[in-house]
């Protein structure tokens, strides 16, 4: 296959799955989902996987699967909130369009309700949250190619946009 034709990213809650699943269905390509595919080659949810093998565990094989998603997937790919923090997945990143979906914290913490399996946000969910979204809003934003609003759009709504802001990036560089 080939480089991506996008690759959606944003902090957990901003709907990087249901967008990038319904972008792809839209431009008639195949969805890569980074977190799908790790929780697959592990055997099991990326919960158990931090508490099996830590973070620096987790991490590694993101950083794999996320390397052989950038570089060969094709279609959209969707990239787990913390991926992003790699030097080397930056670098990866920087000649392909990147959808950097942004949600406000209040709608990002409805969507990822608490009660879910989410490492990163043990202890104090709505805390842990607002911290991660403010650590990482200016490397999300460095990426990014094209930034779309996702707090108060429907998800048709976000695809729509990406869809002509990739129409209107076509032939012209990143």
């Amino acid at each position: 296959m080939s480089a991506p034709i996008a690759v959606i990213i944003g902090s957990p809650g901003s709907g990087k799955s249901t967008v990038g699943r319904i972008l792809a269905e839209r431009i008639g390509t195949v969805f890569t989902d980074t977190d799908d595919e790790i929780e697959a080659r592990a055997g099991k949810p990326i919960g158990e996987i931090f508490i099996d093998d830590g973070e620096e565990g987790f991490r590694a094989l993101e950083r794999a699967v996320v390397a052989e998603a950038l570089a060969g997937a094709g279609g959209v790919v969707s990239l787990g909130g913390g991926s992003v923090l790699d030097d080397a997945t930056r670098a990866d990143l920087a000649a392909l369009h990147v959808v950097y979906l942004h949600v406000e914290f209040a709608d990002a913490a409805k969507r990822v309700g608490f009660d879910q399996a989410r490492p990163l946000l043990m202890g104090n969910p709505r805390a842990r949250l607002k911290k991660l979204l403010d650590e990482r809003l200016p490397v999300y934003e460095s990426l990014a190619t094209t930034t779309v609003s996702t707090s108060g759009y429907h998800p048709e709504e976000v695809v729509d946009t990406i869809v002509g802001a990739l129409e209107a990036l076509q032939g012209g560089g990143r």
